[in-house]
Formats: structure tokens, sequence, C-alpha cells
């Protein structure tokens, strides 16, 4: 069984650093990810950066592969804890993918997968999963702010959890979720549009907005000129005779 598990654990961590965002990105419009909008590696930003005909396969694969390796566990006679630990792997694999240098996405659609099956496999109704769609839905159409609702929503996943009694592993398996949510945000560079900022304010730029400036627009314009710039550095180099 401490085989299985190691396997799973192994194998749940390359399947979520399966970069696909990345690579369809580069296959249909030829383009870094990494270069634009957020520098995300994921669906919502490739969702940005192209089309929703492209980015929605995407979505539903960095959705389920979390989902898949967690049940495979189940399937294989694992218990709760290992589930959790596995399918926090295929996470950790997202958001530092070995494909990419270990860079990658923020994992939401990961995170949500395996917040879902957890539960749904231990025949538990997922009210963490309920909770997160509604305050994502208050913050998308009440208050405009997507990345609060997605971080509050992440936020609330252990709250919940540890509110219906669900089993502990899968409470601590939320809150280590919601802390991997946090790290991503918190541990990237510093944006040279942010570069008068405080530390305070970038912080909680970054854990509120998702960002390093508040204004939404300036951000936006921010990550265009930066994407222009890449385009244009590619389009020099390929011009550079060999």
């Amino acid at each position: 069984m401490a085989a299985k598990f190691v396997l799973l654990v192994i194998g749940a961590y390359l399947i979520g650093s399966l970069p696909v965002a990345f690579w369809v990105a580069k296959f249909t419009r030829g383009i870094d990810l990494r270069q634009y909008g957020s520098g995300s590696v994921g669906a919502t930003n490739l969702l940005r950066s192209s089309s929703w005909w492209i980015a929605t396969p995407v979505g539903a694969f960095d959705l389920g592969k979390g989902m898949l390796m967690v049940w495979v566990a189940q399937l294989v006679g694992l218990n709760v804890a290992a589930q959790v630990t596995i399918g926090l792997a295929a996470i950790l694999g997202h958001n530092w993918s070995v494909f990419l240098r270990f860079s990658g996405g923020r994992g939401i659609l990961t995170t949500l997968g395996v917040a879902l099956i957890l539960p749904a496999i231990n025949s538990l109704v997922p009210w963490g999963i309920v909770a997160f769609l509604v305050i994502a839905a208050i913050s998308s159409f009440g208050f405009h702010n997507v990345p609060l609702g997605i971080g509050a929503g992440i936020a609330a996943l252990p709250v919940v959890s540890y509110g219906v009694s669900e089993p502990l592993p899968i409470t601590l398996g939320c809150l280590a979720m919601f802390a991997i949510m946090v790290i991503k945000r918190l541990a990237v560079r510093r944006a040279a549009i942010a570069a008068s900022l405080s530390r305070r304010e970038l912080l909680i730029n970054r854990l509120l907005f998702d960002r390093d400036i508040r204004d939404r627009e300036a951000w936006i314009y921010h990550t265009r000129h930066k994407a222009r710039s890449a385009e244009e550095q590619r389009s020099q180099k390929k011009g550079q005779p060999q």
C-alpha cells in the first residue's frame, strides 16, 4: 500500500505539472503564455490571450487532473489522508511545474476539482464548493472583483469543512489548499509598475486582487505592454541573420 501511495503522489505531481495551457498557447498562437496577461500558465490566462473554445477544454483538463488522481487513490483503497495528499500533489504540480522550471498557474481549477471529488467519493455533500460558488458569484456580480471572490471562496473551504464536521484530513487539506493559493499569489517577482509601493501595500494588493497594483485598468495596460515588448523582441530575433 505504501508503494501505491508513493507512486500516486509522484504521478499526481507529474500529471498536475503538465502545462497544457502553455503548450496550447504555443501551438495555436505561437506565444509564451508567461509573457501575456497575468503571466499565469492556466486556462484563465489562456482565455484572456486566445478564445473560449481554446481555453474551455484546457480548463476542463485542469479541473479534472486532480479529480482523476484522487479518484484513483480511492479506487486502490487508500484512505482519506492519502487521497488528500495526492490531491495536493496535483495542485503543487500545476503551480510549480517541473516542465516549466517550476513556474506554472494559480491552480484554482485544480484546487476546486480536488475540493469537489474528496467529499463526493467519501459520501459527503461538497458544501465547500457550494460556499465557493456563492462567494465567487457575489464578488463577481456585486463587487466586480473576481480575484477577491476566488480568494475568499478558497478561504471558506476549510471553514465550511470544519463547520460541517468533515473528516479532519479533508479539513486540513482544504487549509493547505488555501495556504498554497496564498503562497502562489505572494511569491512572484515585483512588477516594475509597482516599484514605488511599500512591501505592505504590495502584499495586500496581491492577497486581495492577485496583482501588484490596485488599479485594474493600469495593470491590464501594463501586461499588454509587456506582451507587446516580448513580441517585438521575438520578431527582432527572427529577423537577425543566422
